[in-house]
This record gives structure tokens, sequence and C-alpha cells, in this order.
């Protein structure tokens, strides 16, 4: 068989001394634009996982390749004076001169023809001549781009400018620094090697800023040897190819072209960010999964390079989603500073959704326990120190002069079981049976402020003597179940969403006419294409809607309740003013972002007013419409920048629904990250409401401020009963 690899890295040497070495009777020939003993990056790192790999696929190059590693366990941080390190974080590294070295060497003892030096530009012709062509040339790939049409290559740019430097310096583990001057925050990437490797990050902003977008090469270097002169000791950075760039982001819809028998491997496959260190091994894994399909195949070229892309593509995309996550951390790290030196590292250790609290227990017991104490410290606002601690899901969390006991919240879906707004008996059981659970906080479901904001027929209400009546012997009752729990009412009018059957029969199906009342919305636009069209409120709407949930906040008062939360999101009457999606007024109450949330912050404001001063209010906040030209994530910032202005004290982040056409993305952590993000950026207390299981989830989202509460689903308690 006769085979042609493009690109002498490490990915494409490992490719072919694989295949060679277990198919001795094939041709393979290598071709690498670059002279054979020149490399641009500096220090490479592999995992426990991947040297495993390595030894089973080549001994003889595992034992070389291992016998050059420098080994470490901590990562080091260092941010804002302070020095925090972490331990059991097992990585292994070399320089990539030193592994390209010795796979050329064994590539020429199995018999590999390489030619360097050598540019392929016709990728097309190397396939003609070839059983099988390997293209494994990189972020750049000729390859890809040749066959582009049917590998359908995604190529973006992370937001953030980098550069690779090396230094004498002897860095004896992997170590973070941000640095902030008058130019912006620096993040560092450094590891150990026969010379280190120094990685400099930062915004685009703080790049112009320092002006190394004009600096030669020299005055560059002279400018970062100066800004980390107490961490360099003295000694230079050194470059190979002086240039700053942006991370490029390489996604193909396959990896692989059956017709033509090739397929790409590494960066010209995909790419995952410098943060994860996973570039050089993902490329090697790529190799030896290669190798696996033709032992798998070794008579079906096309069945083994299917087989490659089938074994691989699972475990590229769970790293480029880890991948994908730290990246983001590090373009938008800014947003993290206002963290104090032991948050900032917890969530700077848990970006990628990879490491969890219970799993830095496991690699350092004793960073975890420091974190809890420090945790529990700042919770209780005392310098006291305790040798016990417990985790940040056990601390409370204070809201006006409300005390949540714990981080844990209970809030189930809507159901559809009260009768003219007066909640059921299993409703009103529901809420009891919850808080006597021992979580922190306990909601309601959504409770309608009027008969025509009902969702269902069946939605309970608070807008008469009766429902508060209800209500109050339900707080009574969970009282004495438990009197430390802290309750909450979830308030909503369903607006354009309202007048549907119980969601037994399908969400949003509307009811017979018959049955069905009057809608508002803040425009006639019905939520469905077989919904009732609404009525656009006017100003007399406006009015006596907001008195409704006044005076459904004065009822809650009475009945008990601790928290009052207001629902802005799903699609129902206070969303649909603040989206563009549902909005199409042109009075001031539509258009700018700022008109969009008039409406929606005058109920807000009439809440306020008559909600007791010592009890909290929370808004469940939209982060996105999930649609095209919808609300999105600024305005999010922008709208709990405006609440946190009139007296909001939580947010509940949810996204989607606004409209019935939009594109949800099923991804479990997309809606934390929502909420760290918002959370982080408005700088006001944040309630997530991606599905939690464990205490693990809770303890990692509110120990790295990514939620101050988080809803929580444990399999052992059925939240959504009803």
């Amino acid at each position: 068989m006769n085979v042609n690899v493009i690109g002498g890295g490490p990915g494409g040497l490992y490719a072919s001394l694989l295949l060679k070495k277990s198919n001795p009777d094939w041709d393979i020939t290598l071709y690498e634009r670059d002279p054979a003993d020149n490399t641009y990056g500096w220090g490479i790192v592999f995992s426990d996982s991947t040297l495993s790999a390595l030894r089973e696929a080549d001994y003889r190059t595992h034992q070389q390749i291992t016998d050059r590693f420098i080994e470490w366990d901590p990562i080091d941080v260092h941010y804002d004076g302070e020095y925090i390190r972490c331990g059991g974080h097992r990585f292994a590294g070399m320089m990539r001169a030193d592994l390209k070295d010795i796979l050329r060497d064994r590539c020429d003892e199995v018999g590999v023809e390489m030619h360097f030096e050598t540019d392929v530009d016709d990728p097309n012709a190397l396939a003609a001549e070839s059983e099988l062509l390997v293209g494994a040339d990189g972020a750049r790939s000729i390859t890809r781009e040749t066959f582009s049409e049917r590998f359908k290559p995604r190529i973006t740019e992370g937001n953030a400018k980098f550069a690779w430097f090396g230094t004498a310096k002897p860095f004896d583990v992997f170590t973070f620094i941000f640095r902030e001057n008058e130019d912006g925050l620096w993040r560092i990437h450094a590891y150990p090697g026969r010379k280190s490797t120094f990685i400099v990050e930062c915004t685009e902003e703080t790049w112009r800023n320092a002006g190394l977008d004009e600096k030669s090469e020299d005055d560059g270097l002279a400018y970062l040897e100066d800004l980390f002169a107490d961490h360099l000791n003295g000694y230079d950075l050194e470059s190979k190819l002086y240039g700053w760039r942006n991370f490029p982001i390489v996604k193909n819809r396959t990896w692989h072209h059956d017709d033509e028998n090739v397929v790409l491997l590494g960066d010209a496959a995909h790419t995952a960010h410098f943060s994860i260190g996973s570039g050089t091994k993902m490329a090697m894994e790529d190799a030896i999964a290669l190798y696996e399909g033709f032992e798998e195949h070794p008579e079906d070229e096309k069945a083994a390079i299917r087989w490659y892309e089938k074994e691989r593509r699972p475990a590229v995309e769970a790293l480029q989603k880890a991948s994908r996550h730290s990246r983001r951390y590090f373009e938008t790290v800014e947003r993290y500073t206002n963290l104090e030196p032991q948050q900032f590292v917890f969530n700077m250790l848990t970006r990628s959704g990879r490491i969890t609290y219970d799993e830095l227990g496991i690699r350092d017991r004793e960073y975890v326990d420091e974190f809890d104490r420090w945790y529990a410290r700042r919770t209780n606002g005392t310098e006291a120190e305790r040798a016990v601690a417990t985790p940040p899901m056990h601390q409370p969390l204070s809201l006006r002069d409300v005390t949540v006991p714990n981080r844990a919240a209970f809030s189930p879906t809507p159901s559809s079981d009260a009768t003219d707004g007066v909640p059921s008996e299993r409703q009103l059981r529901r809420l009891s049976d919850l808080g006597s659970e021992g979580v922190g906080l306990v909601m309601t479901e959504p409770v309608s402020v009027s008969s025509i904001g009902r969702i269902t027929p069946g939605t309970p209400g608070l807008y008469g003597e009766e429902h508060g009546d209800a209500w109050a012997s339900a707080v009574e009752q969970t009282r004495k179940a438990s009197d430390r729990t802290t309750l909450g009412i979830e308030l909503v009018h369903a607006g354009q969403r309202g007048a549907t059957k119980p969601r037994a029969y399908g969400l949003d199906r509307p009811l017979p006419d018959d049955d069905a009342w009057d809608l508002l919305s803040a425009s006639a636009t019905p939520y469905t294409s077989s919904s009732q069209i609404p009525k656009a409120m006017d100003a007399d709407d406006m009015k006596r809607v907001r008195e409704r949930f006044a005076y459904a906040v004065q009822l809650a008062d009475q009945a008990g309740f601790d928290l009052l939360q207001l629902h802005f999101g799903h699609g129902y009457l206070l969303s649909s003013f603040l989206s563009p999606r549902t909005n199409e007024r042109d009075d001031e109450y539509g258009g700018s972002l700022e008109n969009r949330l008039r409406y929606p912050l005058d109920v807000f404001d009439a809440v306020r007013a008559v909600w007791p001063d010592e009890k909290p209010v929370s808004v469940k906040l939209p982060a996105t419409d999930w649609a095209p030209d919808g609300y999105d994530l600024t305005d999010a910032f922008a709208a709990g920048a405006r609440l946190e202005e009139h007296g909001c004290d939580l947010l509940t982040v949810v996204a989607g629904q606004t409209t019935a056409n939009d594109r949800p993305k099923f991804d479990p952590d997309v809606l934390g990250n929502y909420c760290e993000q918002i959370r982080n950026e408005v700088n006001v207390p944040a309630m997530s409401t991606n599905y939690l299981t464990t205490s693990d989830d809770v303890n990692t989202q509110v120990g790295g401020a990514t939620a101050d509460l988080c809803q929580w689903y444990p399999e052992h308690v059925d939240v959504n009963s009803l």
C-alpha cells in the first residue's frame, strides 16, 4: 500500500511510524516544508492517559519520550499579590524539538521515507498516486483547504492575543500569572522543560495599549521582561518566530474523504486551546486511532478511516468543549477580578468543567480544606480561623434580612391542579413536603397574579383572599416541618402563553374558544401559529396588570413568604416586553432595550414598594432568546445592571422559550455558564437553573462563583412530582 503523509510534526511522524511498523511492506512517504531540525514551539505537555496509550502503541519511543520527561504535580497561581498552590494535577512535559527528534529517528529506523524542506502544492496529485493521504499539516492545512468541499471546515478565531516564548528561567510546575498594569490585565501560562515555555496572553485592547502592535521584537520582549521581572529573575525571554496571533478554532464536518482516501489528523482536523495543554496529545492520539483503524480493517482502507473518525470524534469533541470553556475564561478573565484570590483560583481550576470540587478534593485534600475554611470565614464575615468548615453548599447566604441556610434550592415546574386559581391540596402539600427536605430555599411553582394571567386553567393563583388563605396555610404547614427553610413565591402573568391546555396534552396547545380567556402581551403577536392573538397592552392594561402584581405581593407577604420572585422569562408577559422578537411597539415601551425594559421595571418598582424592605426580591431573568435578532447576553448584562439599580437582590438565570421556534442549546452546562457570566458581569447574587443532581455540582458552582444558589434535583427527591 502506498501512503503519503503531509506534515512532519508529531502527529504526522507518529502516524507514519505506527503504520509502517505494523505494515513493513507499505510504502510510506512523509513531506514537510520546514527543515528536519526546525520547530517553532517550545515545550509540550502530556497527561497520564496519553502516556499509557503511547506505551501500548510503540514501547521503544515511549521509553525514549519518558526518559526525557520532566514531571510535576502542582499548579501554581499568582494573582493579586497572592500565591496559591493546588497539587494532584499530574503532568509530564518535554521539548517539542526533542519529541520530533525521537519520532524522526524511529521513522527512519522502520523505513519511512521523509522529505524535509519540501512544499506540497498539490495534495490532489499526492492523493491520486496513493491509497491513503494523511493531512497532518497543522491549523493552516493545505490538505484541508484542497478538499474543503468534502471536509467543510469551520475556522474562527479567539478574541485574545497571544505569543509563545521560551526562557531559561526554570519554572518547576505549571504556573499561571495574572498581572495588571496601566495597559490592562496580562495572563501567563508557564511550564517546565529543558527550557521553560512562557505564553503571554491578553485582550486586544491591552495589547494595543501596550503598543505591541507597533513595537519591534526587541522592544516587545523588553516590555514583557520588565513587566514580569519578578518572575523571570533576570532571565531573558526568547522567541523563535516573534508574532502575536489570535487562537485558531478549527472544526470540520468530517475528517475523512473516503472517495479519495484522504484523512485529516491533529490541528488540521481540530484544535484545542493551549490552556488545556492538549494539541500534541490530540495529534498523537489521532495517529494511534488511525493505526488501530487499519488493525481493525486491514483489507479495507475506507472502513479503516471511517473507524478512525468514529472512534476519535467523541473524545476530541469532549476536549474541544473543555477547550472552549477554558479559552473563553482566559479571554474574559477581567470579569472575575472582583473575586478574592482564593475564589479566583478555585474558579480558574474548575473553568473547563473537567475538574469539580470533589475531584479537587481527591487531588489535593489540603487545598480544598483550606478553601472550605476560607469560604466559611468569608461567608460568616469573620477572620476567625476554624479547624473544621463545611463545604460551600452548606454555607448560608444573606439576602437583606433573610438568611438562606444553605445553597440548594427546590423550584418545581408548572403544574395544573388548581381550581379557579385556588391551589389544590396536592400543590400545597408539595410545598410543605419539599420544605421538609432540608434545602435552603423552596420556591413555589409559577403563581398567577390574575385569572387571565394563568398558563392553564389549573395554574395556581394569588389574586383573591381565598388564594392568600390557601398559601398561608401551606406556609404554616411547611414551617411546622422545618422552620429554617426559606420559602419563596414566584409570580407570573402568562401573557401570550396563557389559556393553554395542561402540559399533559402538549406544550402551548390553546384551549377551545369556549374555555379560553382573552390574552394580553406587549404586541399582538401569537406565541404559536395556532395560539390566540393577544391584545397589545394599552396604558389602562399596564396599570391594571401592575396593580395585580402589587396586590399579589401584599397577599404573599401576608401568607408569610420570605422571598419574592418575578418571572421575566420564557415568553410570559414581562418577557414579551424584553424581547425584540415579541415587542413590536413603536411607543416608549418598544424599540431600544431601555424602552423595552421600561414596563418590566415599572412592575418591579411597584412590587418593591409594597414588599417589605427586609425581604429580598428576585427576578427570573433570561440570558438569551436563543433566536436570531433576539434578546442576547449583552442585553441580559444591561437588564441585570438596571435591576440591581432598582433594588433586585437575586437573579435566577434562564434562557429561551421567548418564541416557539427558538433554537435551544441542549448542553447541560449552558445555563450554568450563562449564570456565571451574568453573576460576575453584573455583580448581583445569582441562582443557577441547570440540572444539578449532586452535592458536588452545587459545591463546584457555589465555590467557583458560578452561582450563589443552585436549583437542585437529587435523585431521591421528586421535585416536579405533579
